[in-house]
């Protein structure tokens, strides 16, 4: 089993998140607060930014990073997400790469993520979900 995490209602109406080993996160639906589904895609573009991180780093230097955008296609009549587009970019514009280099950085990149992300192979398949509702009287 992974950490635990939970979350409680603040007197606001947002929420927060919080994990075992202090890690915590407002989150809601108002603006400037992040929605879950808004949290489903930080978690897939966060998932992406640490498993290419060694890959960028080894080629660019240690600091360098992607940025990575993240959209979802939403389906309404059924309240889910049906696919989600992330787009990894890399500004190697100091660092000279050849075009070969460049290539290879990207093939390089691909394979952390496609090998590391967690969250991505969560995504790509269909995952249950168990719910159990308490009721403390």
């Amino acid at each position: 089993m992974g950490k635990r995490l939970w979350v409680e209602r603040n007197k606001d109406g947002s929420w927060d998140a919080f994990s075992d080993d202090g890690a915590h996160i407002k989150f809601g639906k108002d603006r400037g607060q992040f929605t879950p589904g808004d949290l489903m895609k930080v978690a897939l573009a966060g998932c992406a930014a640490l498993s290419s991180q060694f890959a960028i780093e080894h080629t660019l230097g240690e600091g360098k990073g992607a940025k990575i955008v993240v959209d979802g296609s939403y389906d309404p009549e059924n309240d889910a997400y049906t696919g989600f587009d992330e787009q990894v970019v890399v500004d190697a514009s100091d660092a000279g790469l050849s075009d070969e280099d460049a290539e290879k950085l990207k093939e390089r990149i691909t394979r952390h993520i496609d090998k590391g992300c967690t969250v991505k192979h969560t995504y790509v398949q269909e995952t249950p979900v168990r719910m159990n509702v308490t009721i403390k009287r």
